[in-house]
C-alpha cells in the first residue's frame, strides 16, 4: 500500500493550517533579493536601436543577445513594474532543458524537428550556464537533473512510454523502481521515478538581477514603472508609447508573456493562468536526513495535476503546482496571488508526501500568473512590416525557453531567415482560445476532466481525447 495525495476539495488539517500560520504573502526569491535603486520611469522622448518591452528573463536575455551580437547597439528595455517582478521572479527556479514542454508535446506537434529541438534545448541550458559562470552571476546554479515521480499505478506506465521514447532518441534516462526511488528520497508516496539529467535549479529572481547587471554594464538602459500603452508604425521603425513619454525605435521586441498584448491578433493566442507556490524554513540536519535526498534533484509529479518541488542552497523545500485557475475576462490582479484554500491544500500535500516534516513551517506563499497558449510552448511572429517581433505562451517551463525565444525573437528582426527562423517549430502558431463569454467554462471544462482523469487511473474521457487529438490543451 502506498499513501495517495489528499485532494484539494479535501478540507485542510490542523497540521497544514499550523504549518501556514505566519507565512508571509510574498513571493520567496524576489522577499531575499537585496534591496536596489529603483530605475526610472521613462519620461519625454527618448530613441533607441532595439526596443524591448518586458523585463522578465525573456525581455532580459533579448536585450543581453542583441549587445553581443552588436555591441554599439543602444538598447532600452521598457518594464511595467520591476525587473523579474511577476513569472520570472515567482517559478520553482527548476530549469528543464526543454523548449517544447516536454518530449511528448515536441512528438507530437513537431514530428521531424524532434531530435533537433532536443539538440537546441539542452545547448540552451549549457549556454544559460556558460554566461552564469563567464559573468560571475551568483545565483545557486546547480546541474541537479530532475526525477519525474510516479504515485500510481497508470503513472508508472507513462513514464515507461516516456523513458522508451527517449531511448529510441538516443537518450538514456536513469530508472528508479520503488525501492530504489524511496532509498533516494523517502516518502511513502512513490512507486517509480525517472532521473532526467537535462535539468538543474537556479534562484530565479538572483539570475534575473544578475542579467540586468550584465546588461547595464554592457550600456542597456532600463526604465521602470513605464506601461507601454500604445505601439506604432514611424518612418523611421516603431514608437512606443507611455503615460510618462515616448520611445522611437529602428526596431522591438516584446516580451510581456501573460500581460496583454500590444498586438490586438494576439489577445486569443495566450490566457493567463494563476500558480501557487511554498517555501519551507530551513529543514535541520536531522529532517534533511529523514528526507534523504542526498543528490538534490529537482522533483515533480507524473500525473496530469502535478507538483513541482526541489530544495534550495539553505535546504528550505519550495513546493508548488497541482491546480491551474483562470479568471473571467483573462483577469489579473494583485489580489488574485492570494488564495488562501490553495496554499493550505499544498500544505495538506505536503505533508501527505513528507509525514515525517511534520511540524515544519512555510515562511512564504505566493501565487503568479503564467502566459499559457493551447499548444504548451512559445510561439514567436512579427509585425508591422518585420520590425517586431514577439515571443509568448511558455506555459509554465520558460526558465531554459526564454533565453531561446529571445534568441529567436531577435533572428525575426534580421534582415534574412536563420536555420532557427526556418524551423516548423518557430513558423507555427497555436490555435487561439476561444473569446469570452465561452472562454471560461470550456476551460472550466477542461480542468473538470482534466481532475476526473487524475482520479480515474489517467482515463481521459471522450472532451479531453479531442484535445488530444489537435494537440491542445490547458495547463500551468
Amino acid at each position: 500500500m502506498h499513501a495517495r495525495r489528499t485532494s484539494p476539495k479535501s478540507p485542510p488539517s490542523a497540521r497544514a493550517l499550523r504549518a501556514l500560520d505566519g507565512a508571509k504573502l510574498a513571493p520567496f526569491w524576489l522577499d531575499q533579493l537585496p534591496a536596489a535603486s529603483p530605475r526610472p520611469p521613462l519620461a519625454g522622448a527618448e530613441t533607441c536601436d532595439l526596443a524591448v518591452v518586458g523585463a522578465g528573463f525573456t525581455g532580459l536575455w533579448a536585450a543581453l543577445l542583441a549587445k553581443e551580437r552588436e555591441p554599439g547597439a543602444d538598447v532600452v528595455v521598457l518594464e511595467a513594474g520591476e525587473i523579474a517582478g511577476q513569472a520570472s521572479g515567482r517559478n520553482g527556479g527548476i530549469c528543464v532543458g526543454s523548449l517544447t514542454h516536454g518530449v511528448a508535446t515536441g512528438a507530437g506537434s513537431f514530428a521531424g524537428e524532434e531530435r533537433e529541438l532536443l539538440r537546441l534545448g539542452m545547448e540552451t541550458l549549457d549556454d544559460i550556464e556558460r554566461t552564469i559562470e563567464r559573468e560571475g552571476i551568483d545565483c545557486g546554479w546547480e546541474r541537479t537533473g530532475e526525477l519525474d515521480i510516479a504515485s500510481s499505478a497508470w503513472q508508472i506506465e507513462g513514464l515507461r512510454e516516456e523513458q522508451a521514447h527517449y531511448a529510441r532518441l538516443g537518450i538514456d534516462q536513469e530508472w528508479l523502481d520503488e525501492d530504489a526511488m524511496r532509498a533516494d528520497v523517502h516518502s511513502p508516496t512513490y512507486l517509480a521515478g525517472l532521473w532526467h539529467h537535462d535539468a538543474a535549479v537556479v534562484d530565479p529572481a538572483r539570475l534575473a538581477a544578475g542579467l540586468a547587471r550584465v546588461c547595464e554594464e554592457r550600456g542597456v538602459r532600463f526604465f521602470e514603472r513605464t506601461q507601454v500603452t500604445a505601439l506604432e508604425r514611424s518612418a523611421s521603425g516603431v514608437v512606443l508609447r507611455a503615460p510618462g513619454g515616448t520611445l522611437q525605435a529602428r526596431r522591438a521586441v516584446l516580451a510581456t508573456n501573460a500581460f496583454r498584448p500590444l498586438l490586438r491578433r494576439l489577445r486569443l493566442s495566450v490566457v493567463p493562468v494563476y500558480d501557487y507556490a511554498l517555501m519551507t524554513e530551513p529543514l535541520t540536519a536531522e529532517q534533511l536526513e529523514s528526507v534523504g535526498w542526498s543528490r538534490r534533484q529537482a522533483l515533480a509529479d507524473a500525473g496530469y495535476l502535478f507538483h513541482y518541488y526541489r530544495l534550495t542552497e539553505d535546504r528550505r523545500i519550495l513546493w508548488g503546482g497541482w491546480d491551474a485557475f483562470y479568471h473571467y475576462g483573462s483577469r489579473i490582479a494583485p489580489a488574485l496571488e492570494d488564495r488562501p484554500d490553495e496554499h493550505a491544500a499544498l500544505a495538506e500535500q505536503f505533508f501527505t508526501t513528507f509525514p515525517q516534516l511534520e511540524g515544519l513551517s512555510f515562511t512564504h506563499r505566493w501565487g503568479g500568473v503564467i502566459d499559457t497558449c493551447s499548444r504548451f510552448c512559445q510561439f514567436w511572429g512579427t509585425a508591422l512590416d518585420g520590425r517586431v517581433s514577439y515571443v509568448l505562451g511558455y506555459t509554465g517551463l520558460g526558465v531554459v525557453a526564454s533565453r531561446f525565444g529571445a534568441r529567436v525573437a531577435l533572428d525575426l528582426l534580421g534582415d534574412a531567415p536563420t536555420e532557427l527562423t526556418e524551423l516548423r517549430f518557430v513558423r507555427s502558431r497555436p490555435l487561439p482560445f476561444p473569446p469570452e463569454p465561452l472562454r471560461l467554462p470550456l476551460i472550466e471544462v477542461t480542468r473538470w476532466a482534466t481532475k476526473r482523469a487524475e482520479a480515474d487511473g489517467g482515463r481521459r474521457n471522450a472532451w479531453l481525447r479531442t484535445l488530444d487529438r489537435f494537440g491542445l490543451g490547458f495547463d500551468s
